[in-house]
């Protein structure tokens, strides 16, 4: 027999041993033993099936978890069965107290009034330390009802979802809001638009064109309910609504319960967290922002976020106060002082004021700076900005300057490039991308990803064919949205896109978003989201836990995501599978339904998804009463 030190030489006949019995064995165990592995193969491949599409599409579809549970992405608690509470199983991660139910843990009250009144600092946003993040999940209020679908919400909301009547009251008068037994209403009016935001609207259309496609996004500033948002939807313009949390109580979350894009924010003394040049058209309707003053900044950082030639609209105080000065209770002076000043900030802007009809004036930024230019070699007031980034936008202070324009060759040219008109624009090459301003991202690139996020959502609408279902999912968010591709695939839906651009993010590609005709925001997912529990029925999110890898703690942004997602919302993550398999260790302790599922190309890819749903569960009844009672 060889030693099993013998070297092997090349031009030796290698030793061999015949052993006729064995060869007799090997045949039938060899056979045993592919018959077994056969077997324990189909059987292992039927045993974990990650997901069975229907040919019935019709039919809802749900996945098996390991567990041997039905992950079923359907709502069972539009109008009853209210009395489901926690069950008394123990859980990592418990309820928190049931006063902590709209807790917005970066503009939360008690927080807030530690800083400074001036400049309304104390409104902006302060986040908590890491040490007094909470490590427990905010509860639903007490007979918490999924709202009504798209476009009954616009109209209705549920009491028990946001239990607050103090507007009912205040705004009675205005039309904001009215209670009506277990249900608010929303009769569409406004400050400044009592008889109704559609005949505003209306108004606002005999004085520009809001049809052609020019106009596709919309900011309004002290939003209200967002009424003007919600009725502009049906005219194809998509609205970015704010307001701050103070004491117009739940205004954003209203906005929310109904269906319109809407964030908590205010303009203070930092920049609003979109880029530059992102909305063609920017309403304040008695928004009592002081437009001329703090070296007339707030006017400024309009002019940042307006894209050349786009509209600035003003109704309320100081507009028209020869008719109203009484009812405002201020002396005809100081509105006559106030409206002067406006008048010389946008000229200072280089706006064009295009018309004053009774309560509504409009303005248009120029569609480039050269003539500008000229003039500010006459009056340097107020200067141009010092070469910046005009897209950086998170924590950044509000400047006194006038952000520059892209260069152009001729009066006629649009700086920055002009833009097709809706819908043209979604898929349409976006000019940032076409100048070569995004470093590595190319018209190809764009396109490209515009067929695979086609491609993906298709995937997930076999997965989940709720999300093929009109009225299932209305409020969406992307919480790492690239170049909005997600959102794009999903354009023929009733539904809205949050597009969130991590600050973390090799490129920043929120302009392209804008460019699209999409909306969305900055974020760092290491802090809270500037919005209420329970915003969104359904989020997305690609490669977040993989970008935020050693920056913050993974059960932080989950918490974080539980916090904001409805009762019975759904998830979908996009990740690594060692990742997923990290968030689904915590989902679990969520009390999420969850399954990990093959990626669109097949199971030999690293990259997988998981599918969650997240359970319905409401504070207990008892609590409940005691703190509608303490309210």
């Amino acid at each position: 027999m060889a030693s099993p030190n013998q070297q092997y030489h090349a031009t030796s006949k290698p030793v061999t041993v015949n052993f006729p019995f064995f060869k007799k064995i090997n045949l039938y165990t060899l056979l045993l033993i592919l018959f077994l592995c056969t077997f324990s193969y189909l059987f292992g491949s039927w045993r974990n099936t990650i997901v069975s599409i229907p040919c019935d599409p019709s039919k809802p579809t749900t996945t098996v978890t390991e567990e041997g549970k039905s992950l079923d992405f359907a709502t069972h608690h539009r109008a009853g069965d209210l009395d489901v509470t926690l069950t008394p199983e123990v859980r990592t991660y418990p309820s928190c107290n049931v006063n902590l139910s709209e807790y917005t843990p970066c503009e939360d009250p008690k927080r807030s009034f530690k800083f400074s009144r001036h400049q309304l600092i104390y409104e902006e946003r302060h986040c908590p330390e890491k040490g007094e993040i909470l490590k427990c999940r905010i509860p639903a209020p007490y007979g918490y009802r999924n709202p009504f679908t798209w476009p009954a919400s616009r109209d209705y909301a549920w009491y028990n979802n946001v239990p607050h009547k103090h507007l009912t009251v205040e705004k009675a008068v205005q039309n904001w809001i009215r209670f009506e037994g277990d249900r608010f209403r929303f009769p569409g009016g406004g400050t400044m638009f009592p008889n109704g935001a559609d005949a505003y609207i209306d108004d606002i259309e005999r004085l520009i064109d809001l049809k052609d496609g020019s106009i596709r996004t919309a900011i309004d500033t002290g939003c209200g309910v967002a009424s003007w948002g919600a009725y502009l939807l049906s005219r194809n313009v998509l609205t970015m609504s704010f307001a701050p949390r103070d004491n117009h109580e739940a205004q954003v979350q209203f906005a929310l319960e109904r269906g319109v894009p809407a964030l908590i924010g205010i303009m203070a003394s930092k920049r609003l967290p979109y880029p530059s040049r992102a909305f063609d058209m920017a309403h304040c309707s008695r928004c009592l922002i002081p437009w001329a003053a703090f070296g007339e900044q707030y006017l400024i950082e309009v002019d940042r976020v307006l894209r050349p030639g786009g509209y600035w609209i003003l109704s309320g105080p100081p507009i028209n106060w020869k008719t109203h000065w009484k009812g405002w209770d201020r002396t005809e002076d100081d509105l006559n002082d106030e409206q002067n000043n406006i008048e010389t900030v946008a000229n200072s802007l280089c706006w064009k004021k295009l018309v004053e009809k009774d309560d509504i004036a409009i303005w248009q930024k120029p569609i480039n700076h050269l003539n500008c230019k000229v003039n500010r070699k006459i009056t340097q007031n107020p200067p141009f900005c010092p070469a910046n980034d005009p897209d950086k936008a998170w924590y950044t202070n509000m400047e006194t300057c006038l952000t520059n324009l892209p260069e152009v060759s001729t009066n006629q040219d649009v700086a920055g490039g002009e833009l097709p008109r809706w819908p043209e624009r979604l898929n349409a090459v976006p000019p940032r991308i076409s100048r070569g301003t995004l470093e590595g991202i190319t018209a190809e690139t764009f396109q490209k990803d515009t067929a695979l996020w086609n491609r993906r959502v298709s995937y997930y609408k076999a997965v989940n064919n709720q999300l093929e279902k009109p009225g299932r999912y209305r409020n969406i968010l992307d919480m790492n949205a690239y170049l909005g591709g997600f959102a794009a695939a999903l354009i023929n839906d009733p539904l809205w896109v949050m597009n969130v651009v991590p600050v973390q993010a090799k490129a920043n590609t929120l302009g392209v978003i804008y460019e699209r005709g999409l909306i969305g925001t900055y974020q760092d997912w290491c802090e809270a989201m500037s919005t209420y529990p329970r915003t969104y029925d359904f989020i997305h999110a690609d490669s977040v836990f993989t970008l935020y890898d050693g920056r913050c703690e993974m059960e932080d942004i989950l918490l974080e995501m539980d916090r904001i997602l409805r009762p019975e919302g759904n998830v979908i993550f996009r990740d690594d599978v060692d990742v997923l398999v990290k968030i689904k260790k915590i989902t679990d302790r969520l009390n999420w339904n969850s399954r990990i599922v093959d990626h669109e190309d097949g199971p030999h890819q690293r990259e997988k998804l998981l599918f969650a749903v997240k359970s319905y569960w409401t504070a207990p009844a008892d609590h409940q009463k005691e703190s509608t009672t303490s309210s």
